[in-house]
């Protein structure tokens, strides 16, 4: 699936304030901004507040619906780089809530959408283009809207001022095309998924960015330096492989592991491996027992939590009745999973030359049950991992 599904609803943490402080739509400081072909949103408002979006046909439009924050319909149109719609338009629609109304020049599809907050908040939302026929968008926004939940106001933990954000890496892209098999390619595979678990990793309160956003090359240093500076609090590559002779079949979740005597493993970080790895450190002028002992320190930290990601994925494969294979937790030395300062998981949703996981990664059901597993694994690998950083802190 090429876009986000039709709807989401996407309620994130925001602080707590009181009840006579309504929220507001600072439409001055919002904007509009094109970013090679995608287009960038960004809505800036007093506080966080509950919101969701909607793809709607005939005309194609952007629907945004936001708890108590809206705007005068000729301020709307004082949003900076508002020509790059079709127009725009606005107004309250029920129990407290507004709606914004993007009217889209040509199909796009909803990448990530964020709620940062801070000081002020800003709704961050990435339009990516689409062909026509990938367009999926509800026949009007009445039935798009249909039933849909009440919101409810988490509570913030004052121990994590933001929602952790997940850097996923869809393996290979571009004149990489990786795993080749059957007349499907790796890299274009593992992008369709990263945009479906990016939706539910999303829905369950992440912050998501991505290391590719299209079929094009990116080497292990601009991955590594795209997750770093988003700040992101981990990082899961994506890959579905080939091995000669049916070697292997099923999932796997791999951690970074310079000895591991495995042969199926030795020859996957073989395939993996390339020249332009960032360590995570800056290592220049220090020679390499200072650079080992460097990383060393800084893995004693993230490599116990990259194991518990692992381990927390595999029971979560598990239950959901996804096929694993015998040692589903692996070390192996990959160079995405390198990078010593963010706990950082690899995994192999299945292989290519398998004819079953073939059938599996194409399958629209499995792949939705394989990306709502990897975001449980997320939720409770995040809880453990916070109450964890509290016990040592005390």
């Amino acid at each position: 699936m090429r876009c986000l599904a039709l709807l989401i609803w996407l309620i994130l943490p925001f602080a707590a304030l009181a009840q006579d402080q309504a929220p507001k739509l600072d439409v001055a400081a919002s904007s509009v901004t094109l970013e090679a072909e995608d287009l960038l949103i960004s809505l800036r408002l007093t506080r966080g507040i509950p919101y969701r979006l909607t793809l709607v046909a005939e005309p194609k439009r952007l629907i945004v619906d936001m708890k108590g924050a809206g705007a005068d319909a000729d301020d709307l149109a004082a949003i900076r780089g508002a020509e790059l719609f079709e127009g725009l338009r606005n107004g309250p629609i029920s129990d407290g809530w507004h709606r914004l109304v993007f009217q889209l020049r040509a199909p796009y599809a909803v990448e990530s959408a964020t709620m940062k907050s801070g000081d002020s908040a800003r709704l961050d939302i990435r339009l990516v283009p689409v062909a026509a026929e990938e367009f999926v968008g509800a026949s009007n926004a009445v039935s798009a809207m249909w039933n849909l939940p009440e919101p409810t106001t988490p509570v913030v933990d004052p121990a994590r001022p933001r929602p952790v954000r997940v850097a996923i890496d869809p393996g290979h892209g571009g004149i990489d095309a990786g795993a080749v098999e059957a007349g499907l390619r790796e890299a274009d595979l593992m992008l369709d998924f990263a945009h479906e678990l990016t939706e539910k990793l999303i829905r369950a309160g992440f912050e998501v960015v991505l290391t590719r956003r299209r079929d094009e090359f990116v080497g292990l240093e601009a991955r590594m330096t795209e997750a770093r500076a988003s700040k992101a609090d981990l990082l899961i590559s994506l890959h579905a492989d080939a091995l000669p002779d049916g070697q292997a079949a099923g999932a796997a979740i791999f951690t970074w592991n310079t000895e591991a005597d495995d042969r199926a493993s030795r020859q996957l970080a073989a395939r993996h491996d390339r020249a332009d790895l960032v360590a995570g450190l800056d290592l220049a002028g220090t020679d390499d027992h200072i650079a080992a002992t460097l990383m060393d320190m800084a893995r004693a930290d993230t490599q116990p939590r990259s194991e518990a990601l692992a381990q927390h994925m595999s029971s979560s494969l598990a239950q959901a009745g996804l096929a694993l294979r015998s040692r589903p937790v692996k070390g192996a030395a990959f160079s995405v999973l390198k990078s010593p300062d963010i706990p950082s998981v690899l995994v192999e949703l299945g292989f290519l030359t398998d004819a079953g996981d073939r059938e599996n990664l194409t399958n629209d059901a499995w792949r939705a049950r394989m990306a709502g597993a990897i975001s449980q694994a997320v939720v409770t690998w995040s809880e453990d991992d916070t109450a964890r950083a509290t016990l040592r802190r005390h």
